[in-house]
């Protein structure tokens, strides 16, 4: 039991020891600009035009759902017209950047992690390096990159549907006077919720890559050991985004107390 405990915490040890070696690579040519810029342009497309669809749906049924329960609960206490305020301060510091990095992770972390997985088992990836090609250059660099560029928009885009469908699930289902509404919003989201959302998303879309690339080049051998190494890449980045949430956010809180 013991073995195998130390066995456990060592390969955890040692996978922590190859994802740091291999963001340490990967900044290293991103700094130097050593990007293939037509992959580049692609996994943009890949990961973020893509993905609008999947991101804007989850952002409006947020949105609207936050409303509708924002509202029931403040009708108890004739608090009404705070509601699209809450429904913003939620959709910009939290739901938006969260819900964003989870759709994303579902789709493109596991499709990043078995096509490089694949690659991998075919020994693509063993050619690049014969070809005096470094993998961390043609690979995880324009997938970082894309992921880090993406993510901040669609995360922008899923936060103003949110809000736009919280505002007319409140004015038109459940009659709330909209000037009060938008008042009260206004009086109580800052600029400040929406750029931590925005840094938040732009740190979840670094796992997301980060993640997806490493479990990718690191998978097994045979169709097994693409397919684990996919469900490893969608588990490990939403847990990966959730821990980190929680540390952001007590982070951002308190610097935003120190700037008021």
């Amino acid at each position: 039991m013991i073995t195998l405990a130390r066995a456990s915490v060592g390969e955890w040890l040692n996978g922590l020891g190859r994802i740091a070696v291999m963001s340490r690579d990967a900044m290293g040519s991103l700094l130097t600009l050593k990007v293939t810029w037509k992959d580049l342009v692609y996994q943009i497309y890949f990961i973020g035009i893509k993905s609008q669809s999947v991101v804007l749906v989850t952002g409006a049924f947020t949105g609207m759902v936050l409303a509708a329960q924002a509202y029931f609960q403040f009708h108890k206490v004739q608090m009404e017209t705070a509601t699209l305020a809450l429904v913003s301060v939620s959709m910009c510091d939290e739901l938006g950047p969260v819900l964003t990095a989870l759709m994303v992770a579902g789709r493109v972390g596991a499709a990043i992690a078995a096509e490089i997985g694949t690659m991998r088992v075919t020994e693509q990836i063993d050619a690049l390096r014969t070809l005096a090609t470094h993998p961390v250059d043609y690979l995880v660099v324009p997938r970082l990159t894309a992921a880090m560029i993406s993510l901040p928009l669609l995360t922008l885009e899923a936060i103003l549907l949110g809000i736009s469908s919280g505002y007319l699930v409140s004015t038109k289902l459940m009659g709330i006077n909209p000037v009060f509404l938008y008042n009260n919003m206004l009086n109580h989201t800052g600029d400040i919720d929406v750029v931590f959302g925005l840094v938040k998303s732009f740190i979840f879309g670094l796992i997301i890559a980060l993640v997806g690339c490493y479990k990718g080049m690191t998978c097994g051998m045979g169709a097994e050991g693409v397919g684990k190494a996919t469900t490893e890449a969608v588990v490990y980045s939403s847990i990966s985004i959730l821990i980190a949430n929680f540390f952001l956010t007590l982070v951002l809180q308190r610097i935003a107390l120190m700037l008021l």
